[in-house]
This record gives C-alpha cells, structure tokens and sequence, in this order.
C-alpha cells in the first residue's frame, strides 16, 4: 500500500500547476465551509443569546398555573421562595453547562399616569445588577442614570415622551395584585432609556424586583427564576440537575423546571436553521472538489498508455483504483488542511472583531444586538477538514474507476 501512496505523490508532483489549482479549489471551498460555519454559529449563539437572556433564560423555573396561562402573565402564579430556589441552583456542584447568572423576574401589565395622561405599559422587574448583564437597558440610557436603590425606575424614551415625563419626575404605577386588589405606587424616574425597538421604547419601564413584590404584593414570590449557563447547548442536562436539585427544597412541590428547547417555537426554528445550513455546507464542499473530478478525468485521458503498461505489467484493478484515489485523496487532504486552517484564522478574527450589521438591522423590531461574533470552535475546523477531505475522495472516484476498468491493449495503443 505504501508503493501506491508513494506513487500517488509523485504523480501529483508532474503537473505542479494542475495540482495547485485543484488544491486551491477545495481549499476555497472548505474555507468558505470553516468561516461560514463558525459565523452562522455565532449568529445562532447571538439569537439564543438574546431571547433567553430577555425571556426565558437557558433554564427557568416557573409555577405550573404559570406555565398554563403564560401569555396572560399570571401575577398570582408565583415561584413562592425564590431565594430558596436560586440558592439550591447555585449550590449544584458541576452544573452542566456552568452557571452563569441565576436570578428571579416579574413582568406585569399596568397603566402609567401623569396627570390626564395615562398609557398602558408593561413593568420588568429584576436584580438592578443582575439585569445590567442581561436585559442590557443600562446601555441603552439616552437621560439619567440605572437603577441603583429602592422606589427608583427607567422607562423607555418613547413611553416617557408619550406621557410628557423627564428625569426626576414621579410616575403612578396602577396594577392588580396578587391578592387582586388594585394598587397604586409612586416612583421616581432615573433614566430615559431607548433602544430603537419600539416595542421596548414604548410600552417598557424597568425597576427592582423587591419594589415590584412589595406593591404587587406577592408574599416575596416572583414569576420566573432564569438561570443562564455558560453553554446554552447544555440547558437540557442543566435542567435535569436542577429538576434534582429543587426536589427537596420545601415549597417547590408545584413547580415547573424548564430548558430554553422546551419554550415555544424558537427552538424548533434554530434546529431548522441549522440544519439548512448543514445542507448547505455539503453543497459548497461538492463544488469545491468537483474540479477535481475534472483534473482526474484529463490525468486518465493523458496517462492511457502509462495504464496499459502498468496493467500489462500486472497491476490489478483494485491497485489501479486505489492509485488514483489516492491522487484525488492527496489533492483533497492538502486543500482541505489549507482551507481549514484558513478558515479558523478568519473565525477567530471575527470572534475578537465582531461584524457590526447595525444599519442593516436597524428596522429590525427584536432585541438583538447588532454586532455579531464568530464562534470560534477548532471542532468545527476539523468537521469542516474531514468534510471537504470526504467529498475530494467521493469526487475521485469515477475517473479512478475509469482508469481501472480500462483495457490493457486498447490503453497501450491510444496515442498518448
């Protein structure tokens, strides 16, 4: 086997400029195939990213009566304890996934007045500095400053506007309670924020969860407690530590542990994408190395009568076969390994750099940030190697078989 790998080297070394413009095509291909698959996985990673950390967390944990009426936003349907709750998370040793932030949340529909003028809205209410890493409204302050104390709220510029408010006015939050009473609260207004999604700019206010179980009256219970993992890939086995971890924790009878891929459709359009792309990949690798399908025929047609005397000499078929395989194997190996170390160098300089599409997205009415990083992921180089590796030897095998089944004499007599 040696002899025809050794031949196969040889042979690819004849035509110098043959074999570079079959290794640059699969190497194009398959660097394409890296980067594109690195920067359509930071893509992903940035949407995941975002609805979690603005809606459902890589994990939640919820009430069963939430669970069922979660488009109406239940504010009697509590997590009773949720300090209890985060402390058992955060006392999971090796949490799949690894924690990153657990925190509780209470979303509530209400009207804001001031004066005349009164709108409906929609209250966010969290840990000030848990939220700071995750919903992000600190960044987006146009007036003022974030949340730092008790009795204290931003709201979305556009909402502020609509009811003639500035910094350091005073808004009346009404709303039903737990207890279902209706209740009235003042808070100060610290800052404006406004980031160019209407449906946070108008209708969204942010202010502290204590604040928010206080005048909601909820006994200290919160809606939701989200967990974020470092690798949101992880969330099902997450889920299933925590599911364990809470069973014996008192007051957690009634509640429901569940991953981001259980919530809604979102995840079902991820996995759809993904494997688009995947499809897509495969695509692009064929068309990489279909030159080599090309090079491999003409190398056949001009070496007829080297095949002739080489089979008259006993060479069998198989050894036929396996010496052009090995050609196509050998240009395709070379591509690759070039496209692919290509291809990684490109990733990781988009996972620093970041693609800023922000003008591009600037009618986009979802909260996603704009600038999106390549997942830098030296698995991905490999998958991407062997992929293009694979397609080079598929590619090789019909001119291989060609000059394997040829005759001995009529290949002798051809005219070289």
């Amino acid at each position: 086997m040696n002899w025809i790998m050794d031949m196969a080297l040889r042979n690819i070394r004849r035509n110098t400029r043959r074999t570079v413009l079959a290794a640059a095509s699969i190497a194009l291909s398959v660097m394409l195939m890296t980067f594109l698959a690195g920067f359509v996985a930071g893509v992903l990673d940035n949407m995941v990213k975002n609805l979690t950390k603005n809606e459902t967390g890589h994990v939640r944990v919820i009430a069963t009566g939430y669970y069922q009426r979660e488009r109406f936003r239940p504010i009697d349907e509590l997590v009773p304890d949720p300090d209890a709750v985060m402390r058992a998370i955060e006392g999971i040793e090796k949490l799949p996934g690894g924690l990153a932030t657990v925190t509780d949340r209470i979303m509530f529909g209400t009207l804001l007045s001031n004066g005349p003028n009164t709108k409906a809205a929609v209250g966010f209410a969290g840990d000030a500095a848990k939220e700071a890493q995750l919903f992000d409204l600190d960044r987006s302050l146009t007036d003022g400053r974030y949340i730092d104390g008790p009795g204290q709220v931003i709201i979305g510029a556009g909402l502020a506007d609509d009811l003639g408010f500035g910094v350091g006015d005073t808004v009346r939050v009404v709303s039903t309670g737990a207890d279902y009473a209706l209740h009235l609260k003042r808070f100060t207004i610290v800052g404006l924020f406004g980031t160019g999604l209407s449906q946070l700019d108008e209708s969204f206010f942010q202010l502290p969860v204590a604040d928010a179980q206080d005048f909601l009256r909820t006994g200290g219970g919160s809606q939701q407690v989200l967990v974020m993992l470092n690798d949101y890939r992880k969330a099902d086995q997450a889920a299933e530590a925590i599911r364990a971890a809470l069973a014996g924790v008192p007051g957690t009878e009634g509640i429901v542990v569940q991953a981001w891929t259980e919530v809604g459709d979102f995840p079902r359009l991820i996995r759809m994408m993904e494997g688009i792309y995947r499809y897509i990949f495969i695509v692009i690798a064929f068309l990489g190395a279909f030159i080599i399908t090309n090079i491999l025929m003409m190398v056949v047609l001009e070496r007829r009568k080297e095949i002739g005397i080489l089979k008259a000499l006993g060479l069998r078929r198989r050894d036929v076969l396996g010496l052009f395989l090995a050609e196509g194997a050998l240009m395709g190996a070379i591509g690759s390994g070039i496209g692919a170390a290509l291809g990684m160098g490109l990733c990781w300089v988009s996972s620093k750099v970041g693609l800023d599409f922000s003008s591009a997205m600037s009618s986009v009415n979802f909260p996603m940030d704009p600038v999106f990083y390549s997942r830098f992921n030296l698995a991905d180089g490999a998958l991407m190697f062997a992929l293009g590796f694979l397609v080079s030897v598929v590619m090789s095998i019909t001119p291989s078989r060609r000059a394997a089944t040829m005759n001995a004499v009529d290949a002798i007599k051809s005219v070289a």
